[in-house]
C-alpha cells in the first residue's frame, strides 16, 4: 500500500527530471573541461541519447541507478510498496535500455554507460571518461 495519496504521488513523480539531471550535468561539464565537444539528446538517434560525440561516433548514456537498476548499487534499492507495479516498470526500463543500445550498436555507434553513483567521485569519473577514449 502506498503511503501517499494518488494525487500526491502523481505530483512527486511529475517532479522527477528525465534530462539535465545532476549526474548528466556533471558528465557534460567534465567532458567540456576535457576538451570534448558534443550534442545533447539527438532526436535522429534511437532513444535520444543523453550525450552524443559525433567525432568519435560515441554516445554516452547517463543512467540513474534506481531507475535503470544498477546491479550491486545501494542506490538501486528495492521498493517497499506496490512492489509488482514497480518491478514491472523497472523490467520495462531495463529492456528498453537493451533495445536502444542494440539499435545504436547496429547503426555503428559506440555506447558508453555512466552510472549515477560513478558521478559522485570526480576523480573516478574523470578516469572513466579518459578510459572511454583510449
Amino acid at each position: 500500500m502506498d503511503t501517499l495519496s494518488p494525487e500526491k504521488r502523481s505530483w512527486n513523480m511529475s517532479r522527477i527530471k528525465n534530462r539535465d539531471t545532476k549526474p548528466e550535468i556533471a558528465v557534460r561539464s567534465l567532458l567540456h573541461r576535457m576538451g570534448y565537444r558534443f550534442r545533447l539528446h539527438r532526436k535522429d538517434l534511437p532513444g535520444k541519447p543523453d550525450i552524443v560525440l559525433p567525432k568519435y561516433r560515441t554516445v554516452i548514456l547517463v543512467h540513474g541507478c534506481f531507475w535503470h537498476r544498477h546491479e550491486g548499487c545501494n542506490l538501486a534499492y528495492k521498493v517497499k510498496s506496490n512492489v509488482k507495479k514497480w518491478e514491472a516498470k523497472f523490467a520495462r526500463n531495463v529492456e528498453r535500455d537493451k533495445t536502444k543500445r542494440n539499435k545504436l550498436l547496429e547503426l555503428g555507434w559506440q555506447v558508453k554507460i555512466i552510472w549515477e553513483c560513478e558521478t559522485k567521485d570526480k576523480k573516478k569519473l574523470k578516469q572513466i571518461v579518459h578510459d572511454f577514449f583510449q
